[in-house]
């Protein structure tokens, strides 16, 4: 025994393929990790690391450069009473100059932004948050997927156990019949009828193998690597209940924290803003426009202050992008209403499958031993040369069909939990 278990881990080795057990949840892992969209996650956050660092950056001080060449048709001068005067003692001022120059640097440092900044990190936040629930929803049906293909797999696995002990049961009662042939019992229809039986078996045999092994290549492009050459039969839990717990509610969550921060936003663009200013500049005029007008020297200058700033703008539309927001937010509970009202109505078409099936393969094992009995009833008939090949056939079939339903009725109560997991995320 010892041996054949380690000529079965080195052939697993050479081939590639693992000689242990796979698990549903491993499988659920591998391909949420080897699914694409998984990488959304990280540009999510260096996106959001990014704008966060932007709407940090606008508490520091703006500097802004600036120059710039003017001429004028009109600049200002004396009255002409005063030039007279002037002239007449001897003072000539030849006035500005029409042409005019600055250089400027200028420095702004904003005291508060109405609220402006916090609700743009808010936003920010929420966008991102959003995006990720998205991707987890997108994930969680990946979850779905492999959990149709891995029971898929356990069903036809399941089939092709039973159709094994079926073609082992024929051909046990075939080499009986030939027996019976060679010494004169029996007719060689008989036995041709058993070895009909027998190819056809074997025949759904081949296109239930390649059902198994179409359904394998998919879930291993789904995680990624080769599949281990059994697939663990999940446990049979007991009873499943609870609040749904599905990713898509904390998707509509998220986006209604979004609204919720944007409505933020929409509100703090009508406070006024404040800050101070520093600016200095170097041209022709300068702030003593009495010295221009005595000479065309550049001057250096500078200014300081304290400037209010209020978008009366901002009023005109509040009041129409903060109702907008509120419609989108009722659409989202609407959603919400939807999604959870579809969800009960799976949870209970669900659970009375479950129901069913257990009720089901309750009676299951009774009916194999009977329909067993019959069949070895059938067999005694054979051994003792009473021979009714069509009456042996037909109880061999109908134990098989008995044996497979009750295997299969098993895994489907297993898928059947599994799916109300899935549904409620528990």
């Amino acid at each position: 025994m010892m041996k054949r278990w380690v000529v079965i881990g080195l052939l697993g080795v050479l081939i590639g393929v693992p000689s242990w057990a796979q698990t549903l949840e491993a499988c659920q892992q591998l391909a949420c990790d080897h699914y694409p969209e998984i990488r959304q996650y990280d540009l999510i956050r260096q996106s959001e690391q990014y704008d966060l660092s932007n709407a940090a950056r606008s508490w520091l001080p703006q500097v802004s450069f600036s120059a710039q060449a003017t001429w004028q048709n009109r600049v200002p001068e004396f009255p002409s009473a005063l030039s007279g005067m002037l002239d007449q003692a001897g003072v000539s001022l030849r006035g500005l100059d029409k042409d005019q120059y600055k250089v400027a640097l200028e420095v702004n440092q904003t005291i508060w932004d109405g609220g402006q900044s916090q609700a743009d990190r808010r936003v920010i936040e929420a966008t991102a948050d959003e995006h990720r629930q998205a991707t987890e929803v997108d994930l969680y049906a990946v979850k779905g997927r492999v959990n149709d293909l891995y029971f898929g797999i356990l069903l036809l696995e399941e089939r092709l156990g039973q159709t094994d002990l079926t073609i082992a049961l024929l051909q046990s009662n075939l080499d009986k019949v030939r027996s019976l042939v060679t010494n004169g019992v029996a007719m060689q229809t008989d036995a041709d009828a058993v070895e009909a039986e027998l190819l056809s078996i074997q025949q759904q045999r081949v296109q239930i193998e390649a059902s198994r092994a179409s359904y394998r290549r998919m879930l291993e492009l789904f995680i990624g690597q080769r599949l281990a050459e059994r697939l663990e039969r999940p446990e049979l839990v007991g009873a499943v209940s609870g609040e749904s717990a599905r990713p898509e509610l904390a998707w509509i969550d998220a986006q209604q924290e979004r609204l919720a921060a944007q409505e933020l936003s929409v509100k703090s663009a009508t406070r006024p803003r404040f800050g101070v200013f520093a600016q200095g500049y170097y041209g022709y005029p300068g702030l003593d426009y009495f010295a221009g007008m005595v000479s065309t020297d550049w001057t250096w200058n500078a200014l300081i202050g304290v400037k209010m700033s209020w978008n009366f703008g901002a009023y005109y539309t509040k009041k129409n992008r903060l109702s907008n927001l509120r419609v989108a937010q009722q659409q989202l509970d609407i959603q919400r209403d939807v999604f959870l009202f579809n969800t009960d109505l799976q949870v209970a078409e669900e659970q009375g499958n479950i129901s069913r099936l257990r009720r089901a393969l309750a009676d299951d094992d009774r009916i194999v031993a009977l329909r067993r009995s019959v069949r070895e009833a059938a067999e005694s008939k054979l051994r003792n040369g009473v021979i009714d090949t069509n009456d042996l056939l037909r109880k061999i079939t109908d134990e098989a069909s008995a044996r497979s339903a009750r295997s299969l009725r098993e895994v489907e109560l297993l898928k059947a939990i599994y799916e109300l997991k899935y549904t409620i995320n528990r």
